[in-house]
């Protein structure tokens, strides 16, 4: 993305002004990436009136792409880039207090009242009247597959953490994302391959919009699919079968159909490649810097690390032996918060935009699809132990089917990749670890229950 401004209102004098603002509000978003670190400085990549800040007797709606500079960076990194979406008024409506951002005390929107424009459903309507007519507008650009039609109201989810999401009408649901990079975001890409291949598993993308300012490859800004009603996801009907004592396998079993059948169709839509010794070993190597890592941070893992290790060299060894995989594109954050069963029964995936801290060019990379299959099995162990007593054969029968109904449907049984699977699942419990430590440490002990079986288990 180019770092050039396009509004009609004194960019070079916009930022600025906002600065003080932006100073205190920014770090308080949940989708904010750089908590704890101060915020140094701030650079406009570019400003877009989507509706008139100024001159109009109503709300305007200002689209900005601020880069947020913190310490810690690399040399060569850049600083992350968000998308903010404010609104701005002469003053604010009661109904509107909880949006604030500030009163903008001098530059091009001195006096203006400065606000959440998601919060807003007037400007939130804007946003869909954008993609019901697609084209370009400054260093944006709208596209949609299908016709939208007008009128439909808008609501935010407020269960969004590292994007923002607004359901219109019960007929649409817009992903918007806040923190941005150049190139196609997966949660984009890959619903678009699969709609193209026929898979029914995951919701096809209606319209999206984009940066595409002197930059070749335009990044994702927001993305508008099928909003499926009535629909429950994973993680609460897991949750739900427990607190009723009922079994789960059923559901597991057609998950895991639906999981391969998603898994096959991108094999199929999109390029495949095999892991030779080098990536494999590198793979391997990888997986043990973050265990080294998590555990200097996390002294409880410490005692586990040598029986940890031996997951991530027993890839290593089989690399040696000139082992290879498949790898191809995967989802990439895969678990039962990601899934969601219609009211028909079906199961669908969602949210295919991967581990969203890690860079784009890495979340993209084709990858062996145990990779998915771990994350959906370690979700059955946290939902099995947010229960006393934890109930290690709900999980263990979950986890048997969930696996059985991915081998017949893709023909490919992921427990004869042994060594593999065990150490996805190990680096996956290392992650959890990591994060339950520093963002929720009384769910700590969930993963390192997985640690300790995983430590003491047996190479493959």
């Amino acid at each position: 993305m180019s770092e050039t401004a396009s509004t009609a209102r004194a960019p070079v004098a916009l930022l600025p002004s906002l600065v003080p603002l932006l100073h205190e509000w920014l770090p308080r978003q949940r989708w904010f990436a750089g908590k704890g670190r101060p915020v140094t400085g701030f650079t406009l990549v570019s400003a877009t009136e989507l509706l008139p800040v100024v001159d109009s007797a109503g709300p305007g709606l200002l689209h900005l792409l601020v880069r947020v500079q913190q310490p810690g960076l690399a040399p060569s990194a850049q600083a992350d880039c968000y998308q903010l979406l404010l609104g701005v008024r002469a003053t604010l409506p009661p109904a509107l207090a909880h949006a604030l951002i500030g009163r903008v005390p001098d530059g091009p929107l001195a006096g203006r009242t400065v606000y959440e424009g998601l919060r807003d459903p007037r400007l939130a309507s804007l946003l869909l009247e954008r993609l019901r007519t697609p084209g370009p507008m400054g260093p944006l650009r709208f596209s949609r597959t299908v016709a939208i039609p007008e009128g439909l109201t808008p609501r935010v989810l407020d269960a969004e953490q590292s994007n923002s999401s607004l359901v219109y009408g019960d007929a649409y649901i817009l992903k918007v994302f806040r923190r941005i990079w150049s190139g196609a975001n997966p949660d984009l890409e890959l619903p678009l391959a699969l709609a193209r291949a026929g898979c029914s598993r995951v919701p096809a993308p209606v319209a999206w919009y984009e940066t595409v300012n002197n930059h070749p490859e335009p990044g994702t800004l927001g993305v508008l699919q099928p909003y499926l009603r009535g629909s429950q996801d994973g993680w609460q009907l897991a949750l739900d079968a427990l607190a009723d004592g009922r079994d789960f396998t059923d559901e597991a079993l057609a998950l895991g159909r639906a999981t391969a059948e998603v898994h096959t169709a991108l094999a199929e839509a999109l390029p495949t490649v095999a892991l030779g010794r080098p990536q494999t070993e590198n793979l391997a190597i990888q997986m043990t810097r973050r265990l080294d890592a998590a555990a200097q941070a996390v002294p409880a893992l410490l005692p586990y690390v040598s029986g940890l290790r031996t997951a991530f060299d027993a890839v290593g060894k089989l690399a040696a032996e000139d082992v290879t995989w498949r790898a191809q594109r995967v989802h990439g954050d895969l678990h039962l918060g990601q899934t969601l069963r219609t009211k028909d029964g079906d199961w669908s995936v969602i949210d295919f935009e991967g581990e969203p801290a890690k860079p784009l060019a890495e979340r993209r990379r084709p990858q062996p699809p145990v990779r998915d299959v771990a994350g959906i099995l370690r979700s059955f162990d946290y939902a099995a132990r947010s229960f006393r007593p934890w109930n290690a054969d709900w999980a263990e029968r979950c986890r048997d089917a969930y696996c059985t109904g991915y081998a017949e449907a893709s023909g490919t049984d992921p427990r004869d990749e042994p060594a593999l699977l065990r150490a996805y699942e190990t680096d996956k419990a290392v992650y959890e670890v990591l994060y339950e430590a520093r963002h929720r440490p009384d769910w700590l002990p969930v993963p390192m229950a997985a640690i300790r079986r995983l430590a003491a288990q047996p190479t493959p």
